[in-house]
């Protein structure tokens, strides 16, 4: 009963979260135009107006937080009648997948995005009531666009959909299915489970981060066109800039933790692919970063309103391209991470549209009344430097979302029934990469240069006394950079110049800055962290290394490409093999056990028909803890094997990996790295290639042995010595009764560095004969024990044989890399300690009555 309701609750809260945001919206635009029109009159009416939309706004924020604990409770508790829990979720999902399983699909990241919107307007009527009405007019407009997209609902008639609901059931969007014509009741035991990409810890934390930033980028904008509706074109400067710095942070710590997942999961060598989706969200971040420096600028001399009201503008409008372009589908064939289109492409485009028209509306109306500084702009002056960096920022956004849109320009171009044949890079990573280092070297230049004149007036006598010691310190130290890293491209060799140029200018300005004022050093510490990001990044991936070089002569595979056989090594099962600096020796496939840390031997247990449960072969230790005894059910995560990889260095140094590997019926081979850290690299390792599964491996033809105790013969190069048999009564997941019994042969497998002990087994029970084979998959080996002849005390022995285990391996080492997540971590510092400044001075003048 309650699985059945829980859903219509989940739909009915979705249409009382639309209504009472439209309700919200109308309220707030009549409590506006009743503040303008100040009069005693007015001002129950406006008290009136201004509850009457508090309390749908309140409404609607519950009816939000209904709809996320109703899809919560669907995913939570498996119920898969519902066709998002079971297309996103399965019984073995851990609790915090199951949260990353939320907003795996458009309806839940929609609703991630619906949730911060309602902290964040709960936020802004507690903390600014003099800007409440017209902000919250913005605000709940946006809200009310958001919630229509998980309407779910088909308008007669004209057969419109409008959103797509989280609350549909399995059998109404699947209604076609057979099992469904025989049985409309039916439903799945389990679920079609979260992406395998997708199961890590960065992926419970990056989402949300992210969106909480998409949500962010609202505030500003809505503060802006308050500020341009009520004609208070300077005064939204100040309450709404630590919510963009705010956003500013929250986005771009989105950016970076979904970079170091793709660094930890993905296996492509990198934190950063240049894919559409990952410019769809850098390209916001860019001019946000824009708008900030423009409206400091405006807050210390009234230069760049102008500018910062387009920027301002143009971020909020980019985050709704963005979406617009993952979940659109127009990115289909050019993106591996965008969303499929559920049909809602046109209703996102009108979103955009309604509000590219807004803003295009607004600042039109009052553009000739924005105020303009008449001062004059110089090369000395700090206006000049802002602007200068202001643009190489817009100029490094375009290039990227101009290249980025070709699929929409193609779309554009067929609706109009044209022809084009525009196609996206086909190496994206080098063509981006050699556009933005250019306007890497220029930001770095900029950001280092432009601080001395941020902080006092300039002229060529004082800027040269400021900038004297850094250059010549930036000229010993990039100079020593290049030599013993031996730099010879010219484009890297100017942006490590520039950057170490960029973090001695800001360190310098920190020193002075931090002596007298410490709430006035954010910014020397962004532009330190921004320095730092660039050198980290142009060494770890400029100069990353590649080790795994097959110097073998040996072709893997004619299927590979000529770069996979050029840049792997080939492990064979504990064999040693040299690599680099390296002594390598594959130890074999692990498994790792649900509750436990650690990982444990694949052949330590017996599979079962349930992949997330195995059976201990034997008693199982951990030093001398005993974990697991003979037969006991063990519960693993058996979408996961991990292969333990032993390395030993020349001077002793002994340290051990596990890459992962899970075999996705769709997606094929996805191996996940694991990574050596050092201080000054990072030494990242992923398997390429792994033996094909055991049903689909090819075994030689049998041979047939017939053995007494104590005879030795040779299998697939190994001398085996068999040793004699037991009687058994107790085997895993086996019960025998008097007249049960099992006969457990042992067989002595040597080799030079251990000898390996087979048994396989001849059951007999049910009045049936069975037989127990032993596999050695690191042998190439497979033993069964077919019969006994009790009359000539001869065993009878079936010997498979096949291709010894092994793995194809890659290492990379990846200099520098830790300067990269240092610079990350000073640039989050730096805009955090700006938004607690920015903050503060807005409390000040809001308690003064001044905002």
């Amino acid at each position: 009963m309650f699985r059945s309701i829980i859903g219509d609750v989940g739909h009915f809260l979705v249409l009382t979260a639309f209504l009472s945001a439209v309700i919200a919206t109308i309220a707030f635009f009549r409590s506006t135009v009743l503040e303008k029109s100040a009069s005693l009159d007015n001002e129950d009416k406006l008290k009136s107006w201004r509850s009457f939309a508090r309390v749908f706004f309140y409404i609607h924020a519950v009816a939000v937080m209904g709809v996320v604990t109703s899809l919560y409770v669907i995913i939570s508790n498996h119920y898969y009648e519902y066709h998002y829990a079971w297309s996103h979720s399965s019984q073995t999902l851990p609790f915090y997948y199951m949260i990353s399983a939320f907003w795996e699909g458009q309806e839940g990241s929609f609703l991630l995005w619906m949730f911060w919107h309602v902290l964040l307007g709960v936020v802004l009527i507690k903390v600014n009531k003099t800007w409440e009405t017209p902000v919250m007019t913005i605000f709940c407009a946006v809200q009310a666009f958001l919630a229509s997209m998980v309407i779910g609902a088909v308008i007669p008639l004209i057969d419109l959909k409008i959103g797509s609901s989280p609350f549909v059931l399995l059998r109404e969007q699947m209604a076609d299915l057979p099992v469904f014509v025989s049985n409309p009741d039916f439903i799945p035991e389990d679920g079609s489970g979260l992406n395998p990409l997708l199961q890590n810890i960065w992926m419970v934390i990056h989402p949300p981060v992210l969106f909480l930033g998409f949500a962010a980028t609202l505030v500003p904008f809505a503060y802006c066109m308050a500020g341009l509706w009520q004609k208070r074109y300077k005064e939204w400067i100040r309450p709404a800039l630590p919510w963009a710095l705010f956003a500013a942070i929250t986005l771009g710590a989105g950016i970076l933790m979904g970079g170091y997942w793709a660094y930890e999961t993905l296996n492509f060598g990198g934190y950063w692919n240049w894919d559409p989706v990952e410019n769809a969200v850098y390209v916001p971040w860019l001019i946000l970063i824009g708008s900030i420096h423009g409206m400091i600028s405006f807050k210390n001399s009234g230069s760049a309103l102008k500018l910062s009201v387009i920027l301002v503008c143009t971020t909020f409008i980019l985050i709704l391209y963005s979406t617009f372009l993952t979940r659109s589908g127009i990115l289909g064939d050019a993106s591996v991470h965008s969303f499929t289109d559920l049909g809602l492409s046109g209703q996102l485009l009108i979103y955009l549209l309604f509000f590219v028209f807004i803003s295009i509306f607004m600042i039109a109306w009052r553009w000739k009344a924005l105020p303009v500084t008449e001062k004059e702009t110089t090369v000395y002056s700090r206006e000049f430097w802002v602007f200068a960096g202001i643009s190489v920022l817009c100029l490094a956004a375009f290039q990227v979302i101009y290249t980025t849109s070709i699929p929409v320009f193609n779309a554009i171009i067929k609706a109009f029934g044209g022809e084009s044949n525009i196609a996206p890079p086909a190496d994206q990573e080098i063509y981006y990469s050699n556009w933005q280092i250019w306007f890497a070297i220029g930001i770095a230049i900029l950001s280092g240069i432009g601080q001395f004149f941020w902080w006092k007036k300039m002229n060529p006598a004082k800027l040269w006394d400021a900038i004297a010691i850094p250059l010549i310190l930036t000229l010993v130290v990039s100079s020593a950079i290049i030599f013993f890293a031996e730099l010879s491209q010219l484009s890297y060799i100017l942006l490590t110049t520039a950057a170490v140029f960029s973090v001695l200018c800001n360190g310098s300005i920190l020193y002075n800055v931090f002596r007298n004022n410490y709430k006035l050093a954010g910014g020397a510490f962004a532009h330190i962290g921004v320095g730092l990001m660039l050198i980290g990044i142009l060494f770890s991936s400029g100069y990353s290394k590649v080790i795994s070089l097959n110097n073998s002569g040996m072709l893997y595979s004619k299927e590979f490409s000529d770069q996979m056989n050029q840049e792997n090594v080939l492990l064979w099962r504990n064999e040693a093999m040299r690599m680099d600096d390296y002594e390598l020796i594959y130890k074999g496939p692990r498994l790792e056990v649900r509750g436990m840390s650690g990982f444990f031997p694949k052949n330590a247990f017996v599979e079962t028909m349930d992949a997330d449960i195995v059976l201990a072969k034997k008693d199982i230790y951990n030093k001398d803890k005993k974990l697991f005894s003979k037969g006991d059910t063990v519960n693993i995560y058996g979408e996961n094997i991990y292969f333990e990889v032993e390395y030993r260095k020349d001077n002793g140094q002994v340290f051990t990996l596990f890459p992962r590997a899970q075999i996705n019926p769709q997606m094929g081979l996805l191996a996940s790295p694991d990574i050596k850290r050092y201080f000054g690299k990072d030494l990242y390792t992923h398997v390429s290639s792994i033996p094909v599964a055991d049903d689909d491996k090819k075994w030689s033809e049998d041979q047939d042995y017939h053995l007494q105790v104590g005879d030795t013969v040779v299998w697939n190069d190994y001398i085996t010595v068999f040793k004699g048999v037991d009687l058994e009564k107790d085997l895993p997941g086996l019960t025998f009764n008097e007249k049960e019994f099992a006969v457990k042969s042992k067989l002595a497998i040597l080799k030079t560095d251990e000898d390996i002990v087979a048994e396989p087994m001849f059951v007999v029970k049910d009045e049936m004969i069975g037989q127990i084979p032993e596999v050695f998959e690191d042998l190439g080996l497979k033993i069964t024990l077919v019969n006994v002849n009790t009359e000539t005390g001869e065993f009878h022995f079936k010997v498979n044989t096949t291709q010894k285990d092994y793995i194809i391996l890659k290492a990379i080492e990846k200099p520098l890399i830790n300067v990269l997540w240092i610079g990350t971590l000073v640039l989050m510092l730096g805009i955090g300690m700006a938004v607690y400044r920015r903050y503060t001075e807005f409390a000040k003048m809001r308690d003064k009555g001044l905002e």
